[in-house]
């Protein structure tokens, strides 16, 4: 009378997790992937041997002159059957215009580092919880450009035999270009496809676009990308496909950081909460 029934254990701990080890993995993967107040001396480290980083595998990939140039000659033939092979005549249109075509050999040279370092500042500044996950965005847009120079080494249009184009930083001796006259044995000639100035632009103009408050400030962001895909056009640095493999691999940082961080990076909250406060990123199983 009175017998208890002690219901059996066995099985059970296999059914449940650790607590000891997967509370605190959990707790840890929560934390990286979680927005958390970017350290300014941190940031700028980070960016300057990213890009050191970068350029020292870009110019370290094998030039593969006659590959490069195959790949040119067939991306030419492609754009001419798809009826789009209008490089030449924009690079010639625009290299008549002296004053028009030596500010895009400068913006070329230039802006690509500045407005994208701005856009990075601003959104440090004024979107700090969005900051990381902007940055990944660019840095995994970056990275996998890599890939594509080293599996699919290409010429510009200026450095096609037998072709028309005019290489306008030499024509007009004008400065800054890694691409033409003293610095070119700096940098690699056959590294064209995807082009990054179109990658990094398009990822500023989507950033200012997206976050921006002013409607003058988010068409400006709309019209640099614009702006910069005639600019690497008209000066016969890339092919309009070369723009193509640009927007790909931003496309890619997008989905690393979607992946990541559970969100888009605009839309993750734009300040950071304090630490014990406001709801968690990413949510938790029960």
């Amino acid at each position: 009378m009175g017998e208890s029934t002690v219901t059996p254990l066995e099985g059970r701990d296999q059914a449940l997790p650790d607590p000891v080890t997967a509370a605190p993995r959990q707790r840890r993967l929560h934390r990286l992937r979680s927005p958390r107040r970017p350290r300014l001396w941190f940031e700028i480290l980070l960016v300057g041997v990213s890009y050191w980083t970068y350029s020292l595998v870009r110019n370290a990939v094998p030039e593969q002159r006659s590959e490069a140039l195959r790949n040119a000659d067939w991306i030419w033939r492609v754009e001419h059957s798809l009826g789009i092979a209008f490089e030449e005549s924009v690079n010639h249109t625009v290299n008549s215009v002296t004053w028009l075509i030596v500010g895009m050999n400068y913006y070329y040279a230039t802006l690509h580092f500045i407005v994208t370092l701005t856009v990075l500042v601003w959104i440090y500044r004024s979107h700090p919880g969005r900051y990381a996950a902007t940055r990944l965005v660019l840095f995994a847009t970056t990275g996998v450009a890599l890939v594509g120079y080293y599996l699919y080494p290409l010429a510009p249009p200026r450095l096609m035999p037998g072709a028309d184009f005019v290489d306008t930083v030499m024509v007009h001796q004008t400065w800054g270009s890694m691409a033409s006259g003293d610095l070119k044995h700096m940098s690699n000639q056959y590294a064209a496809m995807p082009s990054m100035h179109i990658g990094w632009s398009v990822w500023c103009g989507l950033t200012v676009f997206a976050l921006a408050k002013l409607p003058w400030v988010r068409i400006l962001g709309l019209l640099y990308p614009t702006a910069t895909l005639v600019v690497i056009v008209a000066t016969a640095n890339h092919f309009w496909l070369d723009a193509v493999g640009g927007v790909l691999c931003l496309a890619f940082g997008f989905a690393v950081a979607r992946v990541w961080y559970g969100a888009l990076p605009y839309a993750l909250p734009r300040r950071v909460p304090p630490k014990g406060q406001g709801r968690p990123l990413l949510p938790t199983k029960a």
